[in-house]
């Protein structure tokens, strides 16, 4: 579960996506402080967390997981169900972040374009996944779930191959966890993300320029030409 942090603005009465797809513009972002709770404030980290996409790494493990394509991996196909999963409480976790308003706006940005998932299946069902939302070149990533070992990894690799191979310059990981350190992830002053991020709202990218049914060897080819 995220915590509060420096740059909390406190809890706000409403909050529309048009507001929302603002705050993103801004380097603010929405929490709640439990799931059962309906309330919604805005966060603004002293430091943040970024994923440089030429930076990703990828172990020889992880890479003969993608290349084997055990999970299937598809985007966009289970919005809905992907933010459910990471709402959810899970293993030593009884509390998320995630509450209904958070999830109804997700849904919405979702709608016009702007929100994504990624999901990863194996055996026809859901195992792993994430979400996040793409304004210009910048990728925020919301978050992400796994029922199985190394599932959120796998979609991880497959949503970094499609912002490389489309033109992102940003993926904002928001707060810097030791399994994203261990992926390539790094802190940032707020200065410094404030600065890419005003570059990447500025320019093109497209989330649609990899193939949706890629196969593992071509998210990793993607991501070896990005680095």
């Amino acid at each position: 579960m995220k915590g509060r942090e420096e740059g909390d603005f406190g809890f706000l009465n409403s909050l529309s996506a048009d507001d929302l797809i603002e705050c993103y513009r801004r380097g603010l972002f929405p929490m709640a402080d439990t799931r059962g709770d309906a309330r919604v404030f805005l966060v603004e980290p002293a430091r943040r967390g970024v994923m440089p996409l030429a930076g990703f790494h990828v172990s020889r493990r992880l890479a003969r997981t993608v290349r084997s394509d055990r999970f299937q991996v598809s985007v966009d196909v289970a919005f809905e169900a992907v933010i459910e999963a990471c709402a959810a409480p899970g293993a030593g976790r009884l509390e998320t972040w995630i509450n209904g308003p958070i999830q109804g706006l997700c849904g919405e940005l979702f709608d016009r374009g702007l929100a994504h998932s990624v999901e990863a299946w194996r055996d026809g069902d859901l195992v792993g996944g994430l979400y996040g939302v793409a304004l210009g070149a910048a990728f925020f990533g919301e978050s992400m779930f796994s029922r199985r070992r190394d599932a959120s990894k796998v979609a991880l690799t497959h949503l970094v191959a499609r912002l490389s191979a489309g033109g992102f310059t940003l993926l904002d990981t928001q707060f810097l966890t030791d399994h994203l350190a261990r992926l390539g992830a790094v802190e940032i002053s707020r200065g410094d993300y404030g600065r890419r991020l005003k570059a990447a709202l500025a320019a093109p990218a497209n989330f649609a320029a990899l193939d949706p049914h890629a196969t593992g060897e071509v998210a990793l080819q993607a991501i070896s030409q990005a680095s």
